[in-house]
């Protein structure tokens, strides 16, 4: 089996299982935010800054921009290994998508824990 080194996971099976669990994890967070907007309080700035002081729900927040972030390099990068066949040019972009995708684990991070 040929292993990449750009591919997140060490195989295609570790890839499958990773986007399936960061597919579960990101469905559980998006219930959790449509539960606190349909079944909440008055949406106040009062009751949004409390929201967003809990630790509970910024670890789990952090934990879905995580997942959000494997789930799309895994993505591009199958679509960028599947549809670009020139080895410089699908490098070239694979960096500039890790770039931003770390930018915005920075920009989230530093969002999140910054409230």
């Amino acid at each position: 089996m040929v292993g990449s080194a750009s591919s997140f996971g060490r195989n295609g099976v570790h890839d499958f299982i990773l986007v399936r669990a960061t597919a579960i994890i990101m469905t559980f967070y998006t219930i959790y935010m449509v539960c606190f907007f349909t079944f909440g309080l008055e949406l106040t700035y009062l009751t949004w800054f409390q929201f967003w002081s809990q630790t509970s729900n910024k670890v789990f927040t952090m934990l879905a921009l995580v997942c959000v972030l494997i789930h799309a390099w895994i993505g591009m990068w199958q679509v960028l290994t599947d549809y670009i066949k020139l080895t410089l040019v699908r490098v070239l972009m694979q960096l500039a998508i890790v770039t931003v995708l770390f930018v915005y684990l920075f920009t989230g991070f530093f969002i999140l824990w910054g409230v």
